[in-house]
């Protein structure tokens, strides 16, 4: 059985059907290593934890780490020997900062979810078909979910927040979606009919959130609701998950006025954030003093 870890971080990495391409297999690897020295904190990862992780020689591992030490994706203690995140990806991570601008916009809420909560709360976001996981908060309460960790991704509608995303978008757009999805759906999610999702979405429609009663994974469920821009259109989403035991229906209420409250503020903030630029590139002074604004 593969590791559970393993699982996600190939989850979070494959974006077509398995290929006998010797390169992209690479690809596949070494993304998924990475992904696993990502999630291991700030304690780093073992070679030989990784190794049994992806049920791979520990020589194949070490390769493949020591070539992306050298390209600075990782970084090893000298004294532990474990492997932690490098250089470039902090570099590459503020880059990406500019695109998932949602992310600052949005701490202060995932913030107050977790703490108000005592459970996880998530951030994702729609890229294409898949939606992916931003950013989780972990709350007090002691029994935590492991079911989605940042950078992975599902088929839209596939976990509470990806599912609060694809309902709010247009019947037309839902339709696409699953089309284009479908191959996916019924190799790595066979549970997940077409049906099911549009089932999915008309309930979260009709009650005002996403609820994922532990459909992706056993006794892990969920409750979203998506963030949208100033023309209705989902940017993201905010989730929460939990045990079973703490998601009975008069709960789910609570949480869902809970998110739906965050969402709201995050709304604001990127509306706020969205005004507050256009007059300064409006107002721009360009060189000689003359100012770009009208």
């Amino acid at each position: 059985m593969e590791h559970p870890k393993t699982l996600s971080a190939r989850k979070a990495v494959q974006t077509t059907r398995a290929t006998a391409s010797t390169g992209a297999q690479s690809i596949d690897r070494a993304a998924t290593l990475l992904l696993l020295v990502g999630r291991a904190g700030p304690q780093g990862a073992r070679l030989t934890e990784l190794s049994a992780q992806c049920d791979l020689p520990k020589p194949t591992v070490r390769r493949m780490l020591l070539a992306m030490v050298l390209a600075g994706l990782l970084d090893q203690d000298e004294e532990s020997r474990r492997y932690h995140i490098g250089p470039e990806i902090f570099v590459l991570g503020n880059l990406a900062a500019e695109r998932f601008g949602i992310l600052p916009a949005a701490m202060r809420s995932l913030m107050r979810l977790a703490q108000d909560s005592g459970d996880t709360a998530f951030l994702s976001v729609p890229r294409g078909i898949y939606s992916i996981c931003v950013h989780r908060e972990d709350g007090a309460y002691p029994i935590r979910i492991h079911a989605l960790h940042a950078g992975d991704r599902h088929p839209l509608g596939i976990g509470a927040g990806s599912l609060a995303m694809l309902a709010a978008m247009a019947d037309p757009e839902v339709e696409q979606i699953l089309r284009t999805s479908a191959d996916i759906l019924r190799d790595r999610y066979p549970g997940f009919t077409p049906d099911l999702l549009r089932a999915n979405v008309d309930r979260t429609r009709s009650q005002g959130y996403a609820l994922n009663p532990g459909l992706l994974l056993a006794g892990s469920w969920g409750i979203g609701i998506a963030i949208r821009d100033a023309a209705g259109r989902p940017v993201g989403a905010l989730s929460i998950a939990a045990i079973e035991s703490r998601l009975g229906e008069e709960r789910q209420r609570q949480l869902g006025a809970l998110l739906a409250r965050e969402a709201r503020a995050v709304e604001l903030r990127l509306a706020e954030g969205r005004a507050a630029a256009r007059p300064a590139a409006r107002g721009r002074v360009v060189p000689g003093g003359k100012s770009t604004g009208g």
